[in-house]
């Protein structure tokens, strides 16, 4: 069975979600590729993925234009509108998919049609939708009644979707999507392995500090905020692709009196590791990121320095919605005061796999 999943590399969500579906239904036994057809087709719509991305690390708060102005222009909601898709549509058909899965909000009708009108036979098309639950940020791309099937990893998920036009038969909760080192149990001998892997203390308190695909984060202003607290911690600075924040880590650290161990890109078991381990997350509010921490029980402070996004609103009305309490910051220089022993945290327990997805869609094809 082969299955092709619709992806773009605005933020990293969706490509986390991707990957991990790509991986998850080849264990299973299938074919599976994933498409960008937003990246690999029309120049200008490569343009504006990385304009997205260039707006969320520098000026997050822009993305409440940027979000509505594509919600209104609907660039790719009609086939005849979607431009540069003959390369993208002949190397798809190489593939012959069996059932698509879109996890991006912008590749759910256009897309759609044009898949649909190349594939004559009965080819199946669904959506993974990762937001958390409703809100501003909350896409009416996302909805098209027209597909097989909506899937969402949340309750709250999938009601927005139902307040926006989704068909209750076609709408099913089946939990988060996630990379495999979630949703397995790491014993303590595994844990010590990996901590001492990059020489870090497996007792000592531990601060994690996220950062986006796209390297969006605040960690050296973090970092001196921290050193206004008393040093009996550690922190780990997760710095992805920013090899600029890397490489000034690693020039500025000794002047702390805690330890802070930079880390580029790291696996799905030692952010796995990190994550169950932490005291608390600093992160932006992503849905990638936030999901994670809730199926690791992680405390989370929320970055929300220069404004926050609307899709990421979305997140925080989940959080909000389900825990006692949110902590935020919009100054990373006054984050040491945010820190404490009470951080709220919320507890989401997972399969040993994404199992519902995966066999709603094998149903859908058998």
């Amino acid at each position: 069975m082969n299955l092709l999943i619709l992806s773009s590399s605005t933020g990293g969500g969706h490509n986390m979600r991707a990957n991990a579906l790509k991986y998850w239904w080849e264990h299973r036994g299938g074919n599976a590729i994933v498409s960008q057809p937003l990246e690999s087709s029309f120049p200008l719509y490569r343009m504006g993925s990385n304009f997205y991305n260039l707006i969320q690390k520098y000026y997050p708060v822009m993305h409440n234009l940027y979000f509505h102005f594509l919600e209104a222009a609907s660039l790719h909601r009609k086939k005849k509108l979607i431009l540069g898709t003959k390369n993208w549509l002949n190397s798809v058909s190489e593939f012959e998919p069996d059932i698509v899965v879109s996890v991006h909000a912008h590749l759910n009708h256009g897309y759609f049609d044009i898949l649909k009108e190349k594939f004559q036979r009965k080819l199946k098309f669904t959506i993974y939708c990762g937001e958390l639950a409703d809100g501003i940020g909350f896409s009416r791309h996302w909805v098209n009644p027209k597909v097989d099937c909506f899937f969402g990893p949340f309750e709250e998920t999938c009601q927005a979707a139902l307040k926006r036009g989704m068909p209750e038969e076609k709408t099913k909760v089946v939990g988060p999507l996630l990379r495999k080192g979630f949703y397995q149990v790491i014993s303590p001998e595994e844990r010590e392995s990996i901590y001492k892997k990059y020489d870090i203390s497996s007792d000592t308190p531990t601060f994690v500090l996220g950062t986006g695909a796209n390297g969006v984060n605040r960690h050296l202003k973090v970092l001196h905020s921290l050193a206004r607290i008393e040093p009996d911690f550690q922190v780990v600075a997760l710095c992805g692709r920013n090899e600029k924040t890397y490489k000034e880590i690693l020039e500025q650290r000794k002047l702390f009196k805690f330890k802070v161990f930079p880390l580029r890109t790291i696996d799905d078991y030692e952010m796995a590791a990190f994550l169950r381990n932490a005291d608390f997350l600093f992160s932006r509010p992503g849905a990638g990121s936030i999901t994670e921490a809730i199926v690791c029980g992680t405390p989370v402070i929320f970055d929300i320095s220069r404004g926050v996004m609307p899709q990421e609103r979305n997140n925080l009305n989940f959080w909000r919605n389900r825990s006692s309490s949110i902590v935020s910051c919009r100054n990373p220089n006054k984050l040491f005061r945010r820190v404490c022993s009470s951080l709220p945290f919320l507890k989401v327990t997972l399969d040993s796999s994404p199992e519902a997805l995966v066999r709603n869609l094998e149903g859908l094809i058998i």
